[in-house]
């Protein structure tokens, strides 16, 4: 998932990519305090990802964001194999709440499932390599003039 992100005031600006593995990593926390803006003062967009519906993951995944944040358990889904149904969009939301961003815009994170823009499911507007088996390029621009 791209994530865009900006000073309310234009000063600067930042992009990270936010896989899971990136996510549980910290990449969010660690542009915010790269920016040396305030949280509070940042503007962040999330942009097209895997949706909830189409992202299985297994209790490795879960336990990875569950380590820091018990809490994070309200963005997984048990699903009938036995595995979780995994929320990236709700999981980036609660990592940028907790350092204290509240302006968040883009895809995802409403009511109920974080599918928003997703990749797997919207073929005519994204590649997916889980969904063809081949690879393909997406890029999401933020730059100050």
């Amino acid at each position: 998932m791209p994530v865009l992100f900006a000073a309310r005031d234009g000063s600067a600006v930042g992009a990270a990519h936010a896989g899971w593995r990136g996510l549980a990593a910290g990449v969010l926390e660690k542009t915010v305090r790269k920016l040396d803006v305030a949280p509070a003062d940042l503007l962040v967009w999330l942009g097209p990802t895997i949706g909830q519906s189409n992202f299985e993951v297994g209790e490795d995944v879960r336990t990875a964001f569950m380590a820091g944040d018990v809490q994070a358990a309200s963005a997984f889904e048990a699903n009938s194999r036995g595995r979780w149904q995994c929320d990236l969009y709700a999981l980036a939301r609660r990592r940028l709440a907790r350092l204290g961003v509240s302006a968040i815009f883009g895809t995802g994170g409403g009511a109920g499932r974080g599918d928003g823009w997703c990749t797997y499911a919207d073929a005519a507007r994204f590649f997916s390599f889980r969904r063809d088996g081949q690879c393909g390029r997406m890029a999401a621009l933020i730059w100050l003039e």
